[in-house]
């Protein structure tokens, strides 16, 4: 079982396979994962199993890093498309991560204007106001939402907390369509109880749900890295087409990748 586990706090640039050139922006230790999930197909691999050392990148730390690194590119001539919060875990739960936001737009307008600013989260602390307003003012507000059927996010997601599946969606709609919901399609089994979400067992459901939320778009993706927990499957192209034909049957834009 192999895993990535990301420099911190600044990594790449990336080819990603959503968002084109980006570079990415970690939030959480250099040697370890932080994260409010524990998902089986993290390609960072289980938290218990990288338990980090090394405290979080400072506010500071993360600014000069990341200044230092666009003057770079600017010199090369390679500026990035994106500058992407990833990385070892969820990035809304450092501190500083609003003000955070708020340095990293100084940053790209100053030296790469036309580049989207993104963060990828599994939205379970969207219900802080800082965070929210912090996700209001980024270019692409990124947020997981796998399922809305609650057995299957504790046996796939392993949410750290209470997981309101109810309230999250609710909290999804106060972005008023300034998100996108990020889905995970997969099949396979994990400890003898299937794991296949791609079925209108589920579809629907997440359908429903997505109507309601009324995002500006939807990703839906697979399994692209080896993951931690074995049995997994990639969702087949097909799969993914009928999900994202019937997304965009609802007048919701979708990008699928496989």
């Amino acid at each position: 079982m192999s895993t990535i586990i990301y420099p911190s706090p600044i990594f790449g640039p990336v080819h990603s396979r959503r968002l084109g050139i980006s570079l990415g922006i970690n939030l959480l230790p250099a040697d370890g994962k932080v994260c409010s999930f524990d998902c089986i197909y993290c390609e960072c691999g289980f938290n218990e199993d990288h338990r980090p050392t090394l405290p979080l990148p400072t506010r500071q730390e993360v600014a000069t890093a990341l200044e230092e690194k666009l003057q770079q590119m600017t010199a090369e001539g390679q500026l990035p498309d994106v500058l992407t919060f990833a990385g070892n875990g969820e990035p809304t739960c450092h501190p500083h991560f609003a003000e955070i936001i708020d340095d990293t737009i100084r940053l790209r307008d100053q030296y790469c204007p036309k580049a989207k600013v993104s963060v990828l989260s599994n939205s379970t602390l969207i219900h802080r106001k800082q965070v929210h307003d912090a996700l209001m003012r980024v270019d692409n507000n990124i947020l997981k939402l796998d399922t809305v059927d609650l057995h299957y996010i504790t046996r796939v997601d392993h949410p750290s907390g209470t997981y309101d599946v109810a309230q999250i969606i609710e909290r999804m709609k106060a972005f008023h369509g300034h998100l996108i919901i990020q889905t995970m399609f997969m099949r396979g089994h994990c400890n003898g109880e299937d794991v296949d979400n791609t079925g209108d067992e589920y579809v629907e459901p997440w359908l429903q749900a997505v109507r309601e939320i009324a995002p500006r778009q939807v990703m839906v993706y697979t399994i692209d890295r080896e993951t931690p927990t074995p049995g997994l499957e990639k969702a087949t192209h097909e799969q993914l087409d009928v999900i994202k034909a019937r997304v965009e049957a609802l007048g919701i834009p979708c990008q699928a990748s496989y």
